[in-house]
C-alpha cells in the first residue's frame, strides 16, 4: 500500500532520497534510474519521481538521455582544475572573512558542527562525514557575512560531495586524527580574527585535499596480467 504524502512533500522526499544516493556514490556515477524501479522503492507515485527527477536534472546531478532515460551524470574530470582553483579561492576567501566578521553566535554554530564531525571520524560513517564537513564550512562561510560567497562556496561543496566520497575511500573511511586537527586550528584562527593565519590554514587544508584527489585519479589501475 502507498504510503500518502502531499504533493511537495513527496517530491522533496524523493528528491533528498535520490540526491543523497547520488552525492554518496551510492548510484554511482552513469548508472541508470529506474521510475517503476524506485517508485516501488518508495511506495508511491511515479508523478513526484519525476518532478524530483527534473530538480536534480537542474543541479546537473542527473541526464537526461535522447530516448527519454535518465542516468547519474558523470564526473567532468576533464573540468577539474577550474574547479578545484574555484573551490580553493572559496576556502581562503570565506575563511579570512569569518576571521574578520564572526560573532559568538557563529562560532558556537560551527564548535557544534565540529563536534558533530569528530563522532562521525570516530565512527568511520563517511556519510555523515561527507555532510557534516558540507555544513561546517557552509557555516564558516556564513559566518564571513558575504552572501555572494556563502551561495558560492555552497555550491561547490554540494558539487565536491562525490569527490568528497572518494577521498574518504581512500583511507578506508578511517580518517586520520590530524584532519579533525585542521578542523581545530581553523576554528582557533577565526575566534582569534587572525585573518593572514585564517587564510594560510585555508589554503593548506583546501591543498591536501585536492592534491590527494589528483593522486588518486592519475593512478595507474590497471593489471598486468601475463599472456
Amino acid at each position: 500500500m502507498r504510503t500518502e504524502r502531499k504533493r511537495g512533500e513527496g517530491v522533496q522526499f524523493v528528491y533528498q532520497v535520490l540526491r543523497d544516493d547520488i552525492l554518496n556514490l551510492a548510484l554511482p556515477p552513469g548508472s541508470p534510474i529506474d521510475e517503476n524501479q524506485l517508485a516501488e522503492r518508495l511506495s508511491m507515485s511515479r508523478t513526484p519521481i519525476r518532478e524530483a527527477l527534473v530538480r536534480l536534472a537542474g543541479e546537473g546531478l542527473v541526464t537526461t538521455l535522447p530516448n527519454r532515460s535518465t542516468v547519474v551524470s558523470n564526473i567532468d574530470f576533464l573540468d577539474l582544475p577550474s574547479y578545484f582553483d574555484a573551490l580553493t579561492l572559496m576556502y581562503r576567501v570565506t575563511t579570512r572573512l569569518a576571521a574578520e566578521n564572526r560573532t559568538p553566535q557563529d562560532l558556537a554554530r560551527i564548535r557544534a558542527l565540529q563536534d558533530e564531525f569528530a563522532r562521525a571520524v570516530a565512527a568511520q560513517d563517511a556519510a555523515a562525514m561527507i555532510s557534516v564537513n558540507r555544513d561546517f564550512h557552509a557555516a564558516i562561510a556564513a559566518a564571513g557575512r558575504n552572501s555572494y560567497y556563502t551561495g558560492m562556496f555552497s555550491r561547490l561543496l554540494d558539487e565536491g560531495r562525490r569527490l568528497l566520497r572518494i577521498y574518504y575511500s581512500s583511507f578506508n573511511d578511517q580518517l586520520p586524527r590530524r584532519y579533525v586537527e585542521e578542523h581545530e586550528d581553523i576554528i582557533a584562527a577565526i575566534e582569534s580574527h587572525d585573518i593572514a593565519r585564517a587564510d594560510q590554514l585555508a589554503t593548506q587544508h583546501a591543498d591536501q585535499i585536492v592534491q590527494k584527489l589528483q593522486r588518486l585519479i592519475a593512478q595507474d589501475r590497471r593489471r598486468h596480467i601475463e599472456l
